[in-house]
This record gives structure tokens, sequence and C-alpha cells, in this order.
């Protein structure tokens, strides 16, 4: 494993001095906003792009609306799925993505023929996207007294946290060629994508994936990776709770060991780098990271950021901002595991986070100390809010 290359996403309650809950009636809120856009085009087709914020309450299980007006057609669709008839389309969230908290935003982004003419009728869950919240009807209720849980704003590690944090950080200032200049961190790639991943698969084995395989893996990929978003959620102005993130292509040496016919992902046979498959550079970010794919086949949509490059009779792994490479017998036989602790590690390095070979900050275990924890421990979280802190203004944040 090594470290990143740095060259290569409430309501009130009223107490009573007394400490007795003052019940009022309270109505669930419901509303939405949406924001639409068209990133590229080309004779008789485009890309759309739709990003939905539930201003009401958190939904578990969503479901979005909205009307083509000229006889588009969706041919392709990401972070959910979709039924059409004439012009009404319907979305639903995919498995990993169905919870919006409040003022939390889902994007999905599509392939269609047709004009560019913008949709209409937004809805979530079937109420109409006006860019406000409105009570629903709810029977009143007197909730159980709670104290809320603490949410980090601020730098205040663990007291047994900070002098060991400080180390790393200043380790890592006088070990990295540029630290704060990169611009290509896990970061940077939120940033720029709005808030969602996308990655290209190198499928660097001969044996075959079925559709069911090729949905899992990327399922798994996307819980993974918000095990870090995870960790961040809610700490110094970071602006997500969950991240989409979305398998856009895969990379064969063969087409025939992917057995399934549909066109829900690009793919790319027989391109080899580093004496694997890889998907189409003019698409990838690590080879155009001013964000811009004048060159790549449909544009934008079908760019990836990283690549998860699974490798036959690999053991351990190595990451950074390209991505993440495992073996892939090891990522296959660990989709049923709640963590893959060596993808895990690998992804810290995509934050920036440090490998420890050669020194000890006198914590205990750790999943960024390789071998030694399976998890994301408290120590890693504060490792990778420490980058926040310190990388957030670039963002204006």
């Amino acid at each position: 494993m090594r470290k990143p290359s740095l060259i290569a996403g409430m309501i009130a309650v009223a107490m009573a001095a007394s400490g007795v809950m003052v019940a009022t009636a309270q109505a669930a809120a419901a509303g939405c906003r949406v924001v639409y856009s068209t990133p590229s085009q080309w004779g008789g087709g485009f890309s759309g792009t739709v990003s939905v914020t539930n201003l009401g309450d958190a939904v578990t299980g969503w479901r979005l609306t909205f009307s083509f007006p000229g006889g588009q057609q969706i041919s392709q669709l990401w972070n959910g799925s979709y039924t059409q008839s004439g012009g009404a389309v319907t979305v639903t969230n995919a498995a990993w993505n169905g919870t919006l908290a409040t003022n939390a935003e889902a994007t999905v982004g599509f392939n269609a023929t047709g004009s560019t003419a913008t949709p209409t009728g937004f809805a979530l869950n079937g109420v109409t996207c006006t860019g406000s919240a409105t009570p629903t009807t709810a029977a009143p209720t007197t909730p159980a007294p709670t104290t809320p849980a603490p949410q980090p704003s601020t730098w205040n590690p663990p007291a047994n946290l900070t002098g060991a944090l400080d180390a790393v950080w200043r380790h890592q200032e006088e070990t990295y060629g540029n630290l704060y200049g990169f611009r290509n961190y896990i970061w940077d790639q939120l940033t720029a994508a709005q808030g969602s991943i996308n990655y290209c698969v190198r499928w660097d084995s001969s044996a075959p994936v079925s559709a069911a395989l090729r949905d899992q893996i990327e399922v798994k990929l996307g819980q993974q990776f918000n095990k870090w978003i995870a960790a961040m959620a809610g700490f110094d102005g970071f602006p997500y709770t969950n991240v989409p993130v979305n398998v856009v292509g895969w990379a064969v040496r063969d087409r025939n060991t992917l057995q399934w016919t549909d066109n829900s992902v690009d793919i790319y046979v027989n391109n080899i780098r580093e004496n694997a498959p890889q998907c189409a550079e003019p698409c990838g970010r690590f080879f155009n990271q001013s964000g811009s794919y004048p060159n790549c086949p449909g544009g934008y949509a079908h760019h990836y950021d990283m690549s998860l490059w699974l490798t036959a009779g690999m053991s351990g792994g190595a990451g950074g901002d390209w991505g993440q490479r495992v073996g892939s017998e090891y990522y296959v036989n660990s989709l049923n595991q709640e963590n893959q602790h060596i993808l895990l590690h690998e992804i810290g390095h995509g934050l920036g986070l440090d490998d420890f070979y050669d020194w000890d900050p006198g914590v205990g275990g750790f999943l960024m100390k390789a071998g030694s924890a399976t998890q994301i421990t408290e120590f890693d979280k504060w490792m990778a809010r420490d980058w926040w802190r310190h990388l957030k203004s670039r963002y204006g944040l």
C-alpha cells in the first residue's frame, strides 16, 4: 500500500422550567428544490443532470417525477432506476442513496435522445418542487425528552488524540512534496462533481462477470466510500452526508468476460495501460485534472473520477488520487462483509492520509496503520477531519 500520488454532502422542542416537555401539534414538512442542467449534447442526443434537494423532513426511499416536453427518450440513467411512459419519467433511488435527510441532495444523470428542452413538473414523492417546504397534516405528539447528540463543528478531537494528530500533520507536511498545492485529492474531486463520484472498473482478471455481480460491485463500492463520508458528515462545514458513487464504465481484455448485453455502462476492450485494461484516458480525471473532457465520447456524463482496479491474484493494495487497486478475488469474496478493510485503507490514501510503515504516532491500532485495524477508527476519522479543516478554505468554506 502506498500514500497518494502527489504527481500523477430539527425540529426545536420547547421545555418548561420544570423540565417537562411542552407538547404542541407538530406537522411533517415536505418540499424540494431541483437544479437541472445538460452538461453535454451531440447530434440527436444529450446528457442531463437532475439534482434534487429535500427541503422537508427526512425521507427513506424517494421517487422523482418529471415530464419531457418534446418526445425525448432516456436511454441510460445512473444513480437510480427509471421508467418512462411517453414524456412522463419516474426515477426511484438506488439501494445506496435512498435516505435523504433534510437539506440533503441526490443527483441523477442520464443520456437521452431528442432535444435539450427542459423538463417540467418536477416532484419528489408526489410533492411539487417549488423551492420551499410546506407542512403536511400530522397528529399532535408528545415526544420523550431527549438530548440531541452533539455534532462536531470545530477542531475538538479527544484529548488523548490531539498530540498524535498534530504529529501526523507535521509529518505529512515534511514528507509530501506538494501537500497544499496538489489539486486532485478526493476532496477536490467531490467538489468538482458537486457531491458525487464516478468510477470505472479495471477488471484485470479472466473471471466472468454477470450483470448481478457487476451491480453488487457498484453497490459495495458506494457503501465503503460512504463510510468515510459518514466520518465527515456534520464536521466543520463538510457539505455532504451521502455521496452517490457511480460505476460508469468497465475495462476488460475480452468483451466476453462481461456477461451482459445492456448499455448501462461504457465498456472499453483491450485498451491496455500498466499491463492492465484501462478506461479511456480522455474520460479520466487523473488525465484531465482541469475537469474538462473535450475528447471523451459522450462528454462529461461519461467521465470517471477514479478507477477501481481489481487484479487477479493480488494481495494487499494500492491507492491514491487515481483510485484504488485491490485483488479481484478479495473484493468479490468480501462482498458480504461489513468492512472491506483493504479498500477502505486505499480510499483513505485518496483523501490524503499517510501510511505508517516507518513511524508510529502511538495511539494503538487504526485503519491507516495497515494490519492493525479492520475498520475506520476514531483516530482515522480525526485524521480525515484534519485534512478537511486544512483544505476547506480552497472551496470557499
